[in-house]
């Protein structure tokens, strides 16, 4: 056993020698370079698609985003790219900095403090990063 990978990074390198075989220009994919790809949908269509548009006595398009943002932390924060996602989008819906950080605090008494570090350090590289528009 003189090969120090473990099962997944060498499952990982065959993935990676397979889609370097398919396409050459899947080299350099990562993660985020997808993530970048889905724009930020605007606020009144979250409403319209998630919100009181949908549910009019239901929540609004913010709170079923800090919802989704409580599961993914409690599931170990494991999902980065749809944490960051969630994150942007809360941004967008309007939702603090204070309020993303509390719901994610509050998350650590089911998932651990563990996954709270983890999606607080996700969700802070996205709120650290300027939104188009800003400077």
């Amino acid at each position: 056993m003189s090969d120090p990978k473990t099962p997944f990074e060498q499952m990982m390198a065959m993935g990676q020698e397979w889609a370097k075989a398919v396409s050459p220009a899947l080299e350099n994919f990562t993660p985020k370079g997808f993530e970048s790809m889905m724009p930020t949908m605007p606020a009144e269509l979250m409403e319209q698609f998630m919100g009181k548009g949908l549910s009019p006595d239901g929540l609004d398009a913010k709170t079923r985003l800090l919802l989704t943002l409580t599961g993914l932390t409690i599931q170990g924060a494991q999902a980065e790219a749809q944490i960051r996602i969630t994150v942007r989008h809360l941004v967008e819906a309007g939702a603090t900095k204070q309020e993303i950080a509390e719901t994610i605090a509050q998350a650590a008494m089911f998932g651990g403090v563990p996954a709270m570090s983890k999606a607080m350090e996700l969700a802070t590289e996205v709120l650290d990063t300027p939104q188009e528009g800003e400077s």
